[in-house]
């Protein structure tokens, strides 16, 4: 398929740097594919794809990508295991990742996409990208949605200053024109405010203050006790001290936090022993901090998620840690008011310690970062856990294969 309007500006733009803060689902995948072969098509060419992390590069562009150029008669080689592609005319294309930066140093780059900027640390830029690209006078372009106020933002703001070099972009999911106007209007009535207009219309909000903004009385209500064989849903968070958990029920369009469990000075065997002697016959889903699959508070040396695992337990975890912000966004979701009145989280007023992590736990003063020295973030972990692995919000997604994407090589 051809580059919607949005991309296709994006594209024909000369500027050095390009910054382009896009709405989810706006193509950003598929516009830098497009990018990465334009850029290719010089002989003896190198240019990096940038993820947050390794397995995001493979996952979205590497098999799309391959399948693209392979079509194209444009490659000459494939290296699996280095995910770079040898072209024809010998430029080759590297995936990398941010959270790696020592595979990012010492080559000479003609041009560089970062994707999900916003997520990076600034210093990949800074330090290690920015100098591989004075010798070539490469090119990059920086895309991702907001987070707040951080670098990206700065970056973002870079075309005020320096118009020369610098351009930007601000364009919604609707712009892509790759989301229907329909679903886009359902998610405006599922995302809180603050969620919908970072992701879906990719305004630059300054987080400040609470955490779970979207919580507040219109959540607490006083729930019915579980039944003895209902399956229930846990989140937990590692910690010998306090080790915490919230149990939940599911509903057919959110969940209810019904009891809470806080054990200092305790262990994961402690913590089966007292979900048992509170709910011995129920069926339980847990949803643990992914550091447990290598953490042992035990004193048999088994990790934690295999003591779970051996009481029984389905446990539910993604092999890495899922992003603070994506953990955040997903459930101020689910804690936000609609404008019907209803929302699609409640947690009973006994769950004091819980319902005291979500009114008091902050952001760091002037940052975007949470501030876990306040000891408010085990419950607000243990809770979000399960929100964001049951009620994600969905990433970007590889793109459709294009009919027309780009000019043959020499």
């Amino acid at each position: 398929m051809p580059l919607s309007v949005a991309q296709q500006t994006i594209a024909d733009d000369q500027h050095r740097f390009i910054v382009a803060c896009c709405g989810r689902r706006f193509g950003k995948t598929f516009l830098s594919m497009n990018r990465l072969a334009y850029h290719s098509r010089p002989p003896n060419q190198k240019s990096f794809y940038i993820a947050p992390t390794y397995r995001m590069a493979k996952q979205i562009i590497w098999e799309p990508l391959v399948l693209k150029l392979s079509s194209l008669n444009w490659v000459r080689g494939i290296d699996k295991s280095d995910l770079s592609i040898t072209l024809v005319n010998n430029s080759v294309i590297s995936l990398r990742s941010a959270d790696n930066p020592d595979s990012l140093r010492g080559v000479g780059l003609n041009f560089c996409v970062f994707d999900e900027t916003a997520d990076m640390d600034p210093s990949v830029w800074y330090e290690v990208i920015r100098p591989t690209l004075s010798t070539t006078r490469g090119r990059s372009l920086f895309l991702g949605t907001p987070k707040g106020h951080n670098w990206f933002k700065d970056l973002y703001d870079q075309s005020a200053t320096n118009p020369d070099v610098w351009s930007s972009y601000q364009y919604t999911t609707l712009d892509g024109a790759q989301v229907p106007l329909d679903e886009i209007e359902s998610a405006r009535k599922d995302l809180d405010s603050r969620t919908f207009e970072q992701e879906y219309e990719a305004r630059f909000n300054n987080y400040s203050g609470i955490v779970a903004y979207a919580f507040g009385d219109h959540n607490i209500t006083t729930l019915n006790a579980p039944e003895p064989v209902e399956p229930l849903h846990i989140g937990g968070d590692f910690n010998v001290s306090p080790m915490t958990a919230v149990v939940m029920r599911r509903t057919a369009t959110g969940l209810q936090a019904i009891d809470e469990i806080t054990i200092y000075n305790s262990n994961t065997n402690e913590m089966v022993d007292e979900i048992r002697n509170r709910y011995p016959a129920n069926p339980i889903n847990f949803y643990p901090d992914p550091a447990g699959t290598q953490r042992k508070t035990s004193a048999n040396g088994n990790t934690d998620i295999k003591i779970l695992e051996n009481a029984g337990f389905r446990v539910f975890y993604h092999r890495a840690h899922p992003l603070v912000k994506d953990r955040i966004n997903a459930a101020n979701s689910l804690f936000h008011q609609r404008t019907d009145n209803t929302t699609r989280f409640h947690i009973d007023p006994k769950c004091k310690y819980t319902i005291k992590s979500l009114r008091g736990f902050c952001f760091k003063e002037g940052t975007q970062i949470p501030d876990k020295d306040s000891g408010l973030d085990h419950h607000f972990d243990s809770l979000t856990y399960a929100i964001e692995y049951l009620f994600p919000l969905q990433r970007e997604q590889g793109p459709q294969v294009a009919r027309r994407f780009g000019h043959a090589l020499a």
